[in-house]
C-alpha cells in the first residue's frame, strides 16, 4: 500500500518551498508528528515557526508548549516531521489543534495516512504535498527573565511557556499531484 501512495520525490533544495511553506503556515497552519515510544505517530497544528539557515544547515524551528503531549512525544522521539497541508484541508487543521493525540487517534479520526519517513522515526502525511523530516539539533525553554514583558503578557500570561525546537532538516518529500 505505501509503494502505490509514496509518489513523492525527494528533494535536496530544502528551502525550495519556503516561501509556500510559511505562506501556508501563516494562512492555515501546518501539521507536526511524532511518535511515542511504540511508533504510533501524533499529529498536531503549529501556527508559529520557521525555517531558515543556522551552523550552515537547514533548520526547521517550531514551538511547542510544554503541556501539550507532542511536547512529550518531540523528547522521547529526538524527530519530528513538518507537515504542509492543502487548502483544503483547513477543518483537519482545525481538529488537530484543538483535541488531545493523548486522548484521540487523529490519524485514525481524519483519515490521515502515515507514510515511513527515510531519515527519522516520525512519519510523514501522505495526503500533504511537501513534507519536512527534522532531527532535533538544540532546544531551549522560552526564558521569562530574558523576554520582553509584552510578549510574556500577551502569550503566556498563564505561565505555559514554549520550548522552542531547532531541528536539521535531513529530507524534503514533494508531490506536486497534490498541489492540484
Amino acid at each position: 500500500m505505501e509503494s502505490v501512495l509514496y509518489m513523492k520525490k525527494i528533494e535536496n533544495d530544502f528551502l525550495k518551498y519556503a516561501d509556500e511553506t510559511i505562506k501556508t503556515l501563516n494562512e492555515l497552519g501546518l501539521l507536526l508528528v511524532s511518535i511515542d515510544s511504540n511508533g504510533k505517530p501524533n499529529v498536531m497544528t503549529i501556527g508559529w515557526g520557521s525555517i531558515g539557515i543556522i551552523w550552515y544547515k537547514p533548520i526547521f524551528i517550531v514551538l511547542v508548549r510544554q503541556s501539550r503531549y507532542t511536547h512529550k512525544l518531540i523528547e522521547e522521539a529526538g524527530d519530528f516531521t513538518v507537515n504542509v497541508p492543502k487548502r483544503d484541508m483547513k477543518h483537519i487543521i482545525d481538529f488537530c489543534g484543538s483535541v488531545s493525540g493523548k486522548e484521540i487517534d487523529k490519524f485514525k479520526e481524519k483519515n490521515l495516512t502515515p507514510l515511513q519517513s527515510k531519515k527519522v522515526k516520525s512519519p510523514i502525511i501522505a495526503q500533504c504535498p511537501i513534507n519536512y523530516e527534522c532531527k532535533i539539533v538544540y532546544k531551549t525553554i522560552i526564558d521569562p527573565k530574558i523576554i520582553e514583558k509584552r510578549i510574556i503578557s500577551e502569550y503566556y500570561s498563564s505561565g505555559n511557556y514554549h520550548t522552542i525546537f531547532f531541528g536539521e532538516i535531513l529530507a524534503l518529500h514533494v508531490d506536486e499531484n497534490l498541489f492540484k
